[in-house]
C-alpha cells in the first residue's frame, strides 16, 4: 500500500498539493477577513436592537448529550493492511465518533482504540449495488460491474460500508438482517449528527465562515447548494480545495495506474485517501491561524461599531435604496417569470414528506407514553416508573426507535427543479429536517420531564396516572404549535437556499461591473463594516422574502399538513413553565431506582472528569441479537441493555424474567399484554371488539351505527376521543396500585362506561324528541289559530321576551301544574317533572361539552323563545 501511494505521490506532486492548498487558503483567508467585520457589524446590532421570532413552547435541554456515550456493540471490519476481517468493539461517545477497539476489555481498561472515524462527509450504504455505482464515477473509463469479483471480499451477505468521495472507505459486515438494519441505523445517525453544520451560538465565526465559503464558491462559478459543507470547519475546507484538485489528480494519476480494473480502483482510493489527510492537516494549521488573527482584532473594532453604530445604519440604508433602485426592476421581472410559478410546487414537495415525519414523532412519543400509563394501571410502582423516565429520557437519540420518523423525510424528491435551480441533491434538507424532528422530540421529551418531576414533587406518587396523563396532555399541545412553527422557518429557509442562488446566477452578471461606484457612497472608516457585495444579496433577497412568506402563509391559513398561523402560537403562554427550563435534567436513576447494585461492565455511563470513574447512566441504543450462538459474538449483550428495549422482544429471545411474569408463574392466571408497536395497534387496544356471551345478546344493545342488538358484537368507536380520556376513565376505577388489572377488566370497565354513557344519550335523545314534537304541534296550532279573535282575547298579552302568562284559575294548589303551550282544546300537556329531568340531563350534557349536549340547550333556548308557558 505504501508503495503505491508513494510512487504516484512523489515530491513534486506533494508540493503541488501544498501550494494549491496555500492558494485556497490564501483566497478564502481574505474574504473571511471581510466577512468577519460584517458579521461582527450584524451580530452587535442584533444585540443592540433585538429581535426574534415566536418563542417556543416546548422546554430546551441545554446540553443533552453531556458525559453520556451513545452507542456500543460488536461487529466485524476489514482491515486493508493485511485484507483480513476482524472482530472489533465499537463504542460510538456523546460526539458521535466512532471509535474500534479490538476487544471490550481494551475499551473497559481505557486503551486507546485501533482506529476512529469522523463520520462528516460520508455515506452509509447496505449493499454493493450502491458502492458500486459510488466507486464507477471515482475514475472515468474505467468502471466494473456489480457481478464482477470487487476487491473486497464480504465474509457474509448483510454488508455495511460507509463512503466518501475523498477519504478513505470502511467496510464492516454483521450476520444477520436484522442486526444489519440497526447498525445501519446507528451508522445513519453518525453521519446525520456530524453533517449538522457549525453551531448557531458563534455569531461571529459561524456567519463569517459560512458567507466566506459560499462567495468563494460564487466567485468560481458554483451557486446552489453544497452536499460537502458538513464537518467541523477544517473539514470543510479540505472538501473546498478537493472540490478542485480533486479531478485535477484524477485525470493526471489515473492512467498510469497499473493492474486489473479492480486492483486500479483501490489503488486511487489509496491515493485518495492520502491527498486528503495532507490537506487537512494544512487547512486545518492554516484557520486555526485565521481565526486567531481575527479574534486579536475583535476588541478595536467592537469599540467602533458601539460608537458609530448609528451612523453605520444610516448610511446602510442610505446605499440599499441606491442599489434597490437599480436592482428591483429587473430582480421583480425575473421573481414573476422564472420563480412565481414554481413556487407552489417547491412548497408541497418540502411540506409532504416533512410533515409527516413531524407527525411520526408525535406517535411516537404518545407510544412512549402509553407504555408509561401501562406500567402505572399495573401497579408498576416507583422503582419501573424510574427505569421507564430513564429510559425516555434519551428516546430522541435512540437511532433505530427514531428510524421510522427519519424514513418520512427520506421521502423527500424535488426531482425535475434540481436542474432549474441548481439543486445538486435534497440531501442537505433531508438531514436538516431530521435534525429538527430530533430536537422537537428531545424538548417533548424533556418538557414532560420536568412537568412530571414538579407534579411529583407537589402531589406524591396519588393518582399517578392522572397526573401522567394531564402532563402528556400538555406536553402534546405544545408540540404540536412548536412542530408548526419550526417547519414553517425550516419551509421559508429551504427555499432561500433554492431560489436565492439561482436569482444571484442570473443577475450578478449584469450588475458586477455597477456595484463597485456605490462604494463612493460610504465613508471610509465604515467600509470595512458595509460591503456593497452583501447589501446587493440583501436586496435581492428582500425582494423575493415577501413571496416566500405569503406562500407559507397561506398554506397555514388553510391549515395545510397541520400548520398554524403566527397569531394563534401563544407567546410566552406558560412562564411558570418556562421557569423549570433552568432546572438540570432529572436523575429518574437515582432518584427512583434505589439502591440497587450496578452491574459490572456498563456501557452507558456519565463519565466525571474525564477520569476512570464511570457511573451507569443511559444506554442509549444497544443492538443486540438473543438466542443466536454466534462465536464472534456479535452485537454483544451488555449489562443494562434493558433499559433501551428497541422493539418488543420475540418469546424465544427473553432472557429475564419481569416481576409480572414471575408473579404470573406464581399465580398462574395473568398474562401481561404486548407493548402496542404502531398507532394502529395502539387505536386497537383503546377501541377493542368485544365478544358478548350467547346468554347477554338478547339483553345488549348496540353501541355502534350498523350493529343491531343480539347480534354478540360490540364496537367501540371514536377512538380519537378514547386515546385522550381512556386513561382518565380507567383511572377512576382502577384497584390499588398492589392490585393487577388484567386486559379483560380494562375491557369491561371501558364497555361498562361507553354503555352508561350510551344509556344517557338514548334518553336525551328520547327527550329532545319529544320536545321537538311538541314544539311542532304548538307551532302549527299557534299560526293557524293567530286570526281567531276570540282566543287571542281569552289569552294574557305578551311581554318583551315573547312569554305569555294565563291564568291559573281553576288549579289546585297542591296539583302539579301541567306545562302547556298556551292554547286551548287539545293542546299538548307536558309534565314539568319529565322537564325538570331533562334539563338536568342537558344541563349535565353541556357541562360535559358534547354534541347532544349542544344541541339540547340550543333547542330548549329555542322552546323557550317561541313557545308561551302556562303556569
Amino acid at each position: 500500500m505504501g508503495d503505491v501511494v508513494s510512487s504516484h505521490l512523489d515530491e513534486s506532486k506533494r508540493e503541488m498539493i501544498t501550494a494549491r492548498t496555500r492558494d485556497v487558503m490564501r483566497e478564502f483567508g481574505d474574504i473571511y477577513e471581510q466577512q468577519y467585520a460584517v458579521a461582527l457589524f450584524n451580530s452587535v446590532r442584533f444585540e443592540i436592537e433585538g429581535g426574534g421570532g415566536p418563542q417556543s413552547q416546548l422546554l430546551h435541554r441545554k446540553d443533552p448529550l453531556a458525559g453520556r456515550c451513545i452507542f456500543s456493540g460488536n461487529l466485524f471490519q476489514y482491515l486493508e493492511e493485511n485484507r483480513k476481517w476482524r472482530n472489533r468493539f465499537v463504542f460510538v461517545a456523546h460526539s458521535y465518533t466512532i471509535s474500534l477497539y479490538e476487544t471490550k476489555t481494551a475499551h473497559d481498561r481505557g486503551l486507546h482504540p485501533k482506529s476512529t472515524i469522523n463520520c462528516a462527509g460520508y455515506k452509509a450504504l447496505t449493499s454493493m449495488e450502491e458502492y458500486m455505482d459510488l466507486i464507477n464515477t471515482s475514475l472515468p473509463g474505467i468502471k466494473a460491474k456489480v457481478s464482477s469479483s470487487p476487491f473486497v471480499k464480504y465474509a457474509t451477505q448483510f454488508p455495511l460500508i460507509l463512503w466518501h468521495p475523498y477519504a478513505r472507505h470502511h467496510y464492516f459486515c454483521v450476520m444477520t438482517e436484522k442486526e444489519q438494519k440497526k447498525w445501519h441505523a446507528v451508522l445513519q445517525d453518525c453521519v446525520r449528527h456530524t453533517n449538522n453544520g457549525l453551531s448557531e451560538e458563534c455569531r461571529v465565526q459561524t456567519p463569517a465562515f459560512t458567507d466566506a465559503v459560499r462567495l468563494h464558491r460564487q466567485a468560481k462559478g458554483h451557486f446552489g447548494t453544497w452536499d460537502m459543507m458538513c464537518g467541523a470547519p477544517p473539514q470543510i475546507l479540505a472538501n473546498l480545495v478537493m472540490e478542485t484538485l480533486h479531478p485535477e489528480l484524477r485525470n493526471l494519476i489515473g492512467p498510469r495506474l497499473k493492474g486489473k480494473m479492480q486492483q486500479r480502483q483501490r489503488n486511487w482510493m489509496l491515493i485518495s485517501d492520502a491527498v486528503y489527510r495532507q490537506v487537512l492537516a494544512q487547512t486545518t494549521g492554516q484557520y486555526d491561524a485565521l481565526v486567531q488573527a481575527c479574534e486579536a482584532e475583535r476588541p478595536p473594532l467592537d469599540a467602533a461599531l458601539r460608537t458609530d453604530m448609528d451612523q453605520m445604519i444610516t448610511s446602510k440604508e442610505h446605499v440599499s435604496s441606491k442599489i434597490r433602485a437599480l436592482v428591483l426592476p429587473k430582480a421583480e421581472q425575473l421573481l414573476r417569470g422564472s420563480v412565481q410559478p414554481y413556487l407552489s410546487s417547491i412548497l408541497e414537495a418540502l411540506m409532504e414528506p416533512t410533515s409527516r415525519g413531524f407527525s411520526e414523532v408525535r406517535d411516537v412519543f404518545f407510544r412512549e407514553m402509553v407504555e408509561i400509563s401501562k406500567n402505572s394501571l399495573n401497579g408498576g410502582g416507583k422503582d419501573k416508573l424510574g427505569e421507564h423516565m430513564e429510559r425516555m429520557s434519551m428516546l430522541a437519540f435512540h437511532p433505530v426507535k427514531m428510524q421510522s420518523c427519519y424514513e418520512k423525510v427520506e421521502q423527500l424528491n424535488l426531482e425535475g427543479l434540481q436542474q432549474r435551480f441548481d439543486v445538486s441533491s435534497p440531501s442537505v434538507f433531508v438531514h436538516r429536517a431530521q435534525i429538527l424532528m430530533r430536537e422537537q422530540m428531545d424538548n417533548a421529551v424533556y418538557t414532560f420531564e420536568q412537568l412530571l418531576h414538579q407534579s411529583l414533587e407537589a402531589q406524591g406518587e396519588d393518582d399517578l396516572c392522572k397526573t401522567i396523563q394531564r402532563c402528556q396532555d400538555r406536553v402534546v399541545k405544545k408540540y404540536d404549535y412548536d412542530s408548526s412553527t419550526v417547519r414553517k422557518k425550516f419551509f421559508r429557509e429551504a427555499l432561500l437556499q433554492i431560489i436565492i442562488p439561482y436569482m444571484l446566477k442570473q443577475l450578478s452578471p449584469s450588475y458586477s461591473t455597477e456595484l463597485p461606484r456605490f462604494k463612493e457612497l460610504i465613508f471610509e472608516d465604515f467600509s470595512r463594516f458595509l460591503l456593497v457585495e452583501n447589501i446587493f444579496e440583501e436586496v435581492v433577497l428582500q425582494s423575493v422574502t415577501k413571496d416566500i412568506m405569503m406562500a407559507v402563509k397561506e398554506a397555514a391559513v388553510q391549515r395545510r399538513h397541520n400548520l398554524y398561523r403566527d397569531s394563534i402560537v401563544l407567546t410566552n403562554s406558560d412562564p411558570n413553565l418556562h421557569l423549570l427550563g433552568e432546572n438540570p435534567s432529572v436523575d429518574w436513576a437515582t432518584k427512583f431506582g434505589g439502591d440497587e447494585p450496578e452491574p459490572e461492565g456498563s456501557v452507558g455511563m456519565r463519565v466525571e472528569g474525564g477520569g476512570s470513574s464511570r457511573r451507569r447512566r443511559q444506554v442509549v441504543s444497544m443492538i443486540q441479537l438473543d438466542g443466536l450462538p454466534l462465536p464472534y459474538e456479535s452485537c454483544l449483550e451488555v449489562p443494562g441493555v434493558e433499559l433501551i428495549p428497541e422493539e418488543e422482544p420475540e418469546v424465544s429471545e427473553v432472557k429475564r424474567v419481569s416481576r409480572v411474569e414471575e408473579e404470573e408463574e406464581e399465580l398462574g392466571s395473568y398474562e401481561e399484554p404486548k407493548s402496542p408497536d404502531s398507532v394502529d395497534e395502539i387505536r386497537h387496544l383503546i377501541n377493542p371488539v368485544v365478544e358478548v356471551p350467547v346468554s347477554e345478546k338478547e339483553n345488549q344493545t348496540s353501541l355502534t351505527n350498523g350493529t343491531e342488538p343480539g347480534s354478540g358484537t360490540i364496537t367501540l368507536e371514536d377512538g380519537v376521543q378514547e386515546e385522550v380520556t381512556l386513561i382518565t376513565t380507567l383511572v377512576e376505577g382502577s384497584p390499588k396500585k398492589s392490585d393487577k388489572v388484567s386486559p379483560q377488566e380494562i375491557v369491561q370497565r371501558l364497555v361498562g362506561n361507553r354503555k352508561q354513557e350510551a344509556d344517557k344519550e338514548r334518553q336525551e335523545e328520547a327527550a329532545i324528541k319529544e320536545i321537538e314534537i311538541a314544539v311542532q304541534e304548538d307551532e302549527r296550532e299557534r299560526i293557524a289559530t293567530e286570526s281567531d279573535a276570540e282566543r287571542l282575547k281569552d289569552s294574557s298579552p305578551h311581554d318583551d321576551s315573547g312569554f305569555q302568562s294565563p291564568t291559573n284559575e281553576g288549579l289546585d294548589e297542591g296539583e302539579p301544574q301541567p306545562i302547556t303551550n298556551g292554547l286551548k282544546g287539545e293542546d299538548k300537556m307536558v309534565d314539568p317533572a319529565e322537564v325538570e329531568v331533562v334539563l338536568e340531563q342537558g344541563d349535565e350534557t353541556l357541562h360535559s361539552g358534547s354534541e347532544t349536549g349542544e344541541n339540547f340547550g340550543e333547542k330548549m333556548a329555542q322552546y323557550a323563545s317561541d313557545v308561551p308557558c302556562e303556569i
